[in-house]
């Protein structure tokens, strides 16, 4: 291993530093809409075509067609119809894209088969931290309520944002700092309520003023919900048979005890800006109390603090010499607890807090070559306190050094190339406490990440992609020191002190149509990972003290451990659209089909096995009509059985669900409101997620149907 980089104490653990560093970025210039006209009632007008410029993927902000890496984005109305409690039922069934499903209330998105701190979940491109890849039951503190526009990246996207990027990126964006000028007053309320499932009742609103110069951005939001509706027994057929309940006890039917929550939260900010950039600061705060369907007595109070600093410049080349183009930065300080509750007590006090800070420039072109520059560093205190805490108290620093370059290599621009690499060092140093089952201890690793893609416009309907990277990934806080029961997984988990970085080899092909309203694309990947580590079932069994018992004996779990392993991925995505007919009922309707299949297919190359909780086979397909200010969907889903599963796990059977949703636009005197229902599982299918831990205990939601409005000035 390379010697690693050494960074002074106080630029390491000062937040004041980034905060120093970004200021002096953002003053590099400053310098100096008309409201929309009312209007009365009108059928919707044909939209104006605009780019959609996806930032996550490309800092240079290249068109949605024009990326190199696969990218989906949801936003706009199709974001407000298919709002869902969490952030992982929200993206699950894009493409590619699935979620960990621990009940109703916590489930983090998985991309391509990875999850957990192979996917990295950023809040306006910045670090928000929480402990949802610590655990299942833990829920992500981002509600889908006051995003704006929800970013995916399905692949590797370590290259700009660390190995916890190794899988893919998912970047919720919102306005919570204003980034462009505002004149005048404009706000928005949404509120919606669900019949079957949980029962949700939902309500957010926010308001955003300013003078031209000066902007201000507020909002709030509160989510009720009540115990999961479901179409049969909680436990599944096989467990009924094979571990009934003691007598006495009754199978829960109907509905899943212990799955109610109530979240809230909202944010301030405000930001100076001008034509070429911004200045800005906000505070947000999320609470959460939740039940979980692992344990009927226990529940999680959540509650996250969140402070963030950001700006831009842009037009420098004027004052840089033509050197920068333009300059961005942002810091965040987060400071987050959850308490876990049995019976009314807590038992187990998870806390993390820390900052993340980054910076990017985009330099003047060398040469055809156009590109960005960045570092990033960040901090974090880790603490699990309580009889249940299966990992020390930890303290993580991070830095970071990335660049990305794009050349267009012919004259046309039709064929691009994008190149790049990052270097990361971190150092993670755990403290016993007392704790008999943990050991001072500290590790530190420099991982790099490479990358180069290829797009190619074979003309102006087809183009092709390619990209190949090698990304590399340092081992978690948790992956090297846990050691003790974890109940949310209903095992004993043991962590390698010694883990060596993962490491993973990827290529990507794909091919995208445009034209007109029929669009289509495929994906197909490969990735080889070195030292992949996973949560193997070592065949022992210990008790919550950690001493090896027998199976079978009173309070024996089977024990868990992180071991590195070789294992390969690989899979395709398909999704496409195409105009079936067009004024039919009207002189403006249109009925369009739409399609959609993922697959995915991960093993032990050692052994064989599949690797845990993997997607099957998944087919969608969906009718759309639009009429003016109305619009109707209905969608097929189809998620294949899934047998292809390691030792201790149960497959899961094919599934078909059913959706349905109607919209209908109203624009009156400047207000415009968007009027949705949308039916879930109208059949009130049994369906139960292979990628979910619980799925023997918690099946998806039952039919529901959810009534909400929109409106916006």
């Amino acid at each position: 291993m390379s010697s690693p980089i050494h960074f002074s104490s106080a630029v390491r653990r000062t937040p004041l530093a980034a905060v120093a560093a970004f200021l002096v970025t953002a003053g590099f210039t400053a310098g100096a809409s008309a409201q929309e006209a009312a209007t009365p009632v009108a059928p919707q007008a044909a939209p104006q075509t605009l780019k959609e410029v996806v930032v996550t993927a490309n800092p240079l902000g290249s068109d949605l067609n024009d990326m190199v890496a696969p990218v989906s984005t949801l936003g706009g109305d199709a974001l407000a119809v298919r709002q869902a409690s969490t952030l992982g039922e929200t993206l699950n069934s894009l493409p590619g894209v699935t979620s960990t499903y621990f009940g109703p209330n916590a489930s983090r998105p998985i991309i391509r088969g990875l999850d957990g701190d192979r996917i990295k979940v950023l809040q306006n491109g910045g670090s928000t931290l929480d402990a949802s890849t610590l655990s299942y039951d833990h829920a992500v503190p981002i509600d889908p309520l006051v995003a704006e526009k929800i970013e995916v990246v399905r692949g590797p996207a370590a290259l700009m944002y660390g190995g916890s990027a190794i899988g893919g990126v998912v970047n919720v964006i919102d306005n919570r700092i204003p980034r462009d000028p505002i004149t005048g007053v404009s706000g928005a309320a949404d509120v919606s309520g669900t019949i079957g499932g949980d029962k949700g009742r939902n309500a957010s609103g926010l308001i955003e003023a300013g003078n031209g110069q000066f902007a201000v951005h507020a909002d709030a939001f509160v989510r009720q919900t009540s115990d999961l509706k479901i179409p049969g027994f909680a436990r599944s057929g096989n467990l009924r048979a094979t571990q009934p309940l003691p007598e006495g006890e009754s199978e829960a039917y109907g509905k899943i005890p212990n799955t109610n929550a109530h979240q809230e939260g909202g944010a301030m900010g405000g930001a100076y800006t001008w034509t070429d950039g911004f200045v800005g600061a906000n505070f947000s705060t999320y609470r959460n109390d939740y039940g979980t369907p692992a344990e009927a007595d226990a529940r999680i109070k959540m509650r996250q603090d969140r402070y963030a600093v950001e700006g831009e410049a842009r037009n420098l080349s004027n004052n840089t010499g033509g050197f920068i183009e333009a300059v961005k930065g942002k810091f965040s300080y987060t400071d987050y607890e959850h308490r876990e509750i049995e019976d009314g007590e807590t038992g187990t006090i998870f806390k993390n807090h820390g900052w993340d800070a980054r910076l990017e420039a985009t330099h003047g072109k060398i040469g055809n070559m156009t590109g960005v520059i960045g570092t990033q560093f960040g901090h974090t205190n880790f603490s699990a306190l309580g009889e249940e805490a299966f990992v020390p108290s930890t303290a993580t620093d991070n830095a970071a050094i990335f660049v990305f370059e794009e050349m267009p290599l012919v004259a046309s621009g039709d064929l691009k190339l994008n190149l790049g690499g990052r270097l990361d060092h971190s150092s993670v140093k755990a403290s016993a406490n007392g704790n008999d089952r943990f050991t001072d201890a500290n590790r530190s690793f420099n991982a790099g990440s490479a990358s180069a893609g290829l797009l190619w416009k074979l003309d102006p309907v087809w183009s092709v992609t390619t990209n190949l990277s090698y990304t590399e990934r340092a081992p978690t806080f948790y992956e090297l020191y846990a050691n003790g029961p974890h109940l949310a997984t209903g095992s004993y988990e043991v962590g390698d002190p010694n883990a060596n970085k993962e490491r993973a080899t990827s290529l990507d092909l794909g091919v995208r149509f445009k034209q007109g309203a029929h669009s289509g694309s495929l994906s197909g990947y490969y990735s080889r990972f070195q030292n992949y580590l996973a949560l193997v079932n070592s065949g022992s069994f210990r008790d919550a003290e950690g001493n090896v018992v027998a199976a079978g004996s009173d309070g024996a779990l089977p024990e868990l451990q992180y071991l590195g392993v070789p294992a390969t991925l690989y899979g395709f995505e398909a999704e496409g659209k195409t105009r079936l007919l067009q004024k039919m009922l009207t002189t403006s309707d249109t009925l369009d089909f739409e399609a959609r299949a993922d697959y995915v297919h991960g093993e032990n190359r050692n052994t064989g096995e599949a690797l845990p909780r993997l997607s099957p086979l998944r087919l969608g397909g969906a009718l759309v009509y639009g009429a003016g200010p109305w619009g109707a969907r209905m969608d097929v889903n189809w998620n294949a059985r899934q047998s292809r599963v390691p030792s201790g796990d149960t497959p899961t059977d094919a599934y078909t669900t059913l959706g349905v949703a109607l919209t209908y636009k109203l624009k009156v005197s400047g207000v415009q409101t968007l009027f949705y229902v949308r039916g879930d599982n109208l059949t009130n299918q049994e369906a139960r997620s292979a990628t979910s831990i619980l799925r023997d205990i918690a099946p998806l939601p039952g039919r529901s149907v959810k009534i909400g409005m929109r409106t916006s000035f």
